[in-house]
């Protein structure tokens, strides 16, 4: 019975040095370049012109911090194979939608800056962006106050893509996605997001997923940091009443 009282002490002690020193990033995308920025991380997708995923963690202390936007877009010179540019979206229809919202970046001006980089950047339908999607970023910044502290990943989806735009063919992507992860105590709680790009309509509790779902769509490795049992089990929670809905 000591033994595994011991075993048991040993785990959560060992799972809350995990929590304390959580590595959010997913796992790497072939060879894509990853990125990091003062308050988030990117995998640039140079066939598709955008980011495969875009990851950070959100605080309270963040959220509650507010700057002007810089409504600076420009193209990403760390990127080594070059972004596209602002030009690029000219008359297309279609916004610069942020991946990582300028509203999560408010800890400097440098970092408010950094989420216009075109790198960070996805065409989306206005519809879209000004609707389903900006509620869900502000969902987001809702659950970080309320959490205190969470991790978010965020990204397109290249599943019945609607076309390109621009010279550069920058993929408009079929889908959207964002997941969400925080720790309670010594429990990993995960939520999934999949829009369409067109047509998402109604509330966002009608697009939760489990993350794994996710996962097999985009072939990404969310929290490859996380132990494989917690892991799995994380990402096939479907519990949205845990997370207020």
């Amino acid at each position: 019975m000591k033994r595994a009282y011991l075993i048991i002490t040993l785990s959560l002690i060992s799972f809350s040095l995990i929590a304390q020193d959580f590595n959010y990033l997913p796992a790497k995308v072939g060879n894509n370049q990853i990125v990091a920025y003062t308050q988030f991380t990117l995998s640039y997708n140079e066939e598709h012109e955008q980011a495969d995923w875009v990851a950070y963690e959100l605080s309270d202390v963040e959220v509650d911090t507010t700057l002007p936007r810089c409504n600076c877009f420009v193209g990403d010179k760390n990127i080594t194979t070059k972004t596209a540019i602002k030009k690029d979206y000219a008359s297309t229809g279609f916004d610069k939608g942020h991946l990582s919202p300028s509203a999560d970046n408010n800890m400097s001006e440098l970092a408010n800056r950094e989420s216009f980089l075109m790198s960070n950047i996805s065409p989306q339908l206005p519809t879209f962006n000004r609707g389903i999607w900006l509620q869900l970023e502000e969902w987001v910044r809702e659950k970080a106050t309320e959490h205190k502290k969470i991790y978010v990943v965020t990204g397109p989806v290249f599943i019945n893509n609607l076309g390109t735009i621009s010279s550069k063919n920058i993929t408009i992507p079929g889908y959207y996605y964002k997941t969400v992860l925080r720790f309670d105590g010594d429990k990993v709680k995960t939520i999934g997001f999949l829009l369409p790009h067109v047509g998402a309509v109604g509330e966002l509790k009608d697009y939760v997923v489990p993350v794994n779902t996710i996962e097999t769509l985009t072939g990404i490795d969310f929290y490859p940091e996380l132990n494989n049992s917690i892991e799995n089990r994380v990402e096939s929670q479907l519990e949205t009443k845990k997370w207020g809905f």
